[in-house]
């Protein structure tokens, strides 16, 4: 069991993204577009942040990395909840595109439950690549408007980014945190030394 003195700053950071998801959702509820894309800002930096200070701290852990998946995963769906409420003609218009990338993320996030009990933290590369191009989209339209080619490449980069943390899925018989990718898999002892064991 965990008291507050078991979480570090890097975790309340993460925290922050959760706690923020009531006030965002009150921020739509009133149809407060500009206080809303603000706040969904402040959401979006706080992942850059905790991240790096968990890095630079060395404070890096399971716990920590399952909070910040969570974090992610809540404000992505904040501002898909968002776009849907301010941007709904560009929902509607590009519903097929949107549903092709977000459908496998369903199916990835049903597997992990299904197989570890909770979300992923992998964190690869192409995850982080996948979270800035959509938080920037996401940002840039609801202040200024849709940017076509950074939606295309954020449907492209997010369902490859899906289908690597799938094959991750199926590679690893246990949660694990921070992998950087399916190359780095190949060679990570914590998968190895799991197979090794199980032969």
């Amino acid at each position: 069991m965990f008291t507050i003195k078991d979480f570090n700053i890097a975790d309340w950071f993460s925290f922050y993204r959760i706690v923020a998801v009531p006030l965002l959702l009150a921020l739509v509820w009133f149809g407060e577009r500009e206080w809303f894309t603000w706040f969904l800002l402040i959401s979006y930096s706080t992942d850059a942040i905790d991240g790096f200070l968990a890095r630079k701290l060395k404070i890096s852990s399971a716990r920590g990395s399952q909070l910040d998946s969570i974090g992610d995963q809540l404000t992505l769906v904040m501002g898909l909840i968002g776009l849907w409420f301010f941007e709904n003609a560009f929902i509607r218009e590009n519903l097929f595109l949107i549903a092709v990338a977000f459908v496998p993320y369903l199916i990835q996030m049903a597997l992990a439950f299904s197989k570890y009990g909770r979300t992923t933290a992998f964190h690869t590369y192409l995850a982080k690549t996948s979270a800035v191009i959509q938080s920037v989209f996401i940002l840039w339209l609801l202040f200024f408007g849709p940017v076509y080619w950074l939606f295309y490449a954020m449907i492209i980069i997010g369902v490859l980014e899906t289908i690597e943390e799938i094959t991750l899925i199926f590679m690893y018989d246990t949660w694990v945190k921070d992998v950087k990718g399916i190359y780095w898999a190949l060679s990570d002892e914590r998968r190895i030394i799991k197979k090794n064991k199980d032969e």
